[in-house]
């Protein structure tokens, strides 16, 4: 391997210069209007490269019918997805107003219900309805325990005086 390096390297070095090699420790003016542009070299082609450079810069009608038809179904589904977001960006705004006013009309419900607990008298309800209504505690034998039942009420269908 070392061999083959060297004898890149040589051949490198070898080649001939196409630019004449100045002589001495500073560089000489250019004359005026000489232009030092260098001008690019095309590389020549080869006959095989040249003919898949134009097949590939050719191209037929199926191939860009395909191109169409995906390019339709890209723009189609870009156009669902960003319309189900926008979607999605309106439901979860008006989930959180939802909320919000839930929320206010829960604590408006609450400072209402604790007004209304704060505002009953028991003593004043205790005193009418024993002075004006003529109520009375219940007595010893008045007071009858019922069983829990499926049925959310009991029904009384006898006096007990």
């Amino acid at each position: 391997m070392a061999q083959r390096r060297n004898s890149i390297n040589t051949r490198r070095y070898d080649v001939p210069r196409k630019t004449a090699y100045l002589e001495g420790s500073a560089a000489r003016q250019l004359k005026e209007g000489y232009d030092t542009r260098e001008v690019p070299r095309r590389k020549r082609l080869s006959n095989t490269t040249r003919k898949n450079r134009e097949k590939a810069s050719h191209m037929n009608t199926g191939y860009v019918l395909f191109l169409s038809a995906a390019l339709a179904f890209a723009v189609i589904t870009l156009c669902g997805y960003i319309d189900l977001q926008s979607d999605i960006t309106n439901c979860v705004e008006e989930i959180s107003e939802m909320e919000s006013r839930y929320n206010n009309l829960k604590l408006t419900n609450d400072e209402e219900y604790n007004r209304i607990n704060s505002s009953i008298d028991l003593e004043q309800i205790k005193a009418v309805a024993i002075g004006e209504l003529g109520m009375t505690y219940a007595r010893e034998g008045q007071i009858i325990s019922v069983e829990d039942s499926e049925t959310d009420y009991v029904r009384q269908t006898d006096s007990l005086d």
